[in-house]
């Protein structure tokens, strides 16, 4: 039982039209949170099922797992710090810039262990990934804006880490589909699914099966440069990922 918070400096840079390069710096942390009452309430306004979490303490932090008599983690203290740094390239492959674009990109990253294992603000790995992605726009009547299919699909490679090593695996694939509509110049709205192979091995759902989440939310523009992405998460695949999370992203061009 917990809530995770996790705040990013994103930094994207296009060096040509076709090549970019950024970094992700994280600051990350965990404590009991406030947010218990406000999920039951919701669950209970929908007839949704509540999976014992009313009959849990509130607004408590405890993370922890014993295996074979032996615990191997727990955490209960709550910590903020840096998290792993993420470096990112992009490298544009396919872009068609008519009435309806479409567009294609292979995109890597590398994660370094620059958090805190002990406190869960990194893995301790080493982290490389590769990916695909594309997107397909289509323009609607004037008065209906326009539509665009979205999708990523790749894999992760992770050196041994230090956060459950034994049960670590070392390779997991993920994929991301959407769409969204822009029915204004200010305002788009979007859902997507997103999931990833296990990153441990265990009979425990929480950590070895496979991870579904649906997202949805939309884009605000406040200006040609300036927006505001908000989104929630529910996992479908339930007890696989947090049970709801929250998404703000105030983006800037320069």
């Amino acid at each position: 039982d917990g809530e995770n918070y996790r705040f990013t400096l994103a930094l994207r840079y296009g060096i040509t039209d076709h090549f970019e390069a950024g970094i992700d710096v994280p600051y990350v942390g965990q404590g009991g949170g406030f947010l218990d009452n406000f999920i039951i309430g919701w669950h209970n306004f929908f007839g949704l099922p509540q999976g014992g979490r009313n009959e849990a303490p509130h607004n408590r932090l405890l993370y922890t797992y014993t295996k074979d008599g032996q615990n191997r983690l727990l955490i209960n203290d709550s910590d903020f710090d840096i998290g792993d740094i993420r470096l990112y390239g992009g490298m544009q492959l396919y872009k068609d810039g008519g009435e309806n674009p479409r567009s294609v990109a292979l995109r890597a990253s590398i994660k370094v262990p620059t958090g805190d294992n002990h406190e869960l603000h990194g893995s301790g790995s080493t982290d490389f990934s590769l990916w695909l992605t594309a997107s397909d726009d289509y323009q609607l009547p004037a008065w209906l804006g326009h539509f665009t299919f979205f999708g990523a699909a790749g894999g992760m490679g992770m050196t041994k880490g230090d956060v459950l090593a034994d049960q670590q695996r070392n390779v997991a694939g993920f994929f991301t589909f959407g769409f969204g509509w822009g029915p204004a110049q200010w305002l788009a709205l979007k859902a997507q699914v997103s999931g990833h192979t296990p990153f441990y091995q265990s009979e425990l759902r929480e950590l070895g099966k496979d991870s579904l989440q649906l997202i949805v939310g939309g884009t605000l523009a406040f200006s040609p440069k300036t927006s505001l992405d908000i989104g929630v998460s529910e996992d479908v695949v339930v007890s696989t990922s947090p049970d709801v999370a929250f998404h703000l992203a105030l983006k800037r061009l320069f």
